[in-house]
């Protein structure tokens, strides 16, 4: 069984991987950090830096704990693509950030964290960026 991070080059992000290291040493699992984009996208702010993501496995080393990073492409829904993921490595636990979004961005944009939670038959632990106000 592995620990499954969703991670994105913001705070949020950073507390999730944080968390995830954490909890996957705490139950001495792997850990698979995912950073996934729209397939076909010429420019996606999620996409982390190739540097970014060697560092965020080294931190995972670091501490004694295996790392994988992978970025699946998503077609349609990032939180089904994601969830996809967690049942493909038998994930124990998926671990995402939180952001604030104000009432109107997320009913225009919905919200993938709110599917990941309403839609895991997996445990979720979500965190937000210290100092985050909600």
């Amino acid at each position: 069984m592995s620990i499954v991070v969703g991670f994105v080059p913001t705070p949020a992000g950073q507390a999730a991987l944080a968390a995830g290291i954490a909890e996957a040493k705490l139950r001495n699992e792997d850990l698979v950090i995912v950073n996934s984009a729209r397939q076909g996208a010429l420019v996606d702010k999620s996409v982390a830096p190739e540097d970014v993501l060697e560092q965020a496995a080294k931190r995972a080393a670091d501490v004694g704990v295996a790392a994988t990073v992978i970025q699946p492409p998503y077609q349609h829904d990032l939180a089904d693509e994601f969830l996809d993921v967690a049942r493909e490595v038998d994930a124990s636990l998926i671990v995402i950030g939180l952001r604030h979004r104000t009432q109107v961005g997320k009913f225009i944009l919905g919200s993938h964290a709110q599917q990941i939670l309403m839609q895991a038959d997996r445990p979720v632990l979500a965190v937000k960026a210290d100092g985050g106000n909600f």
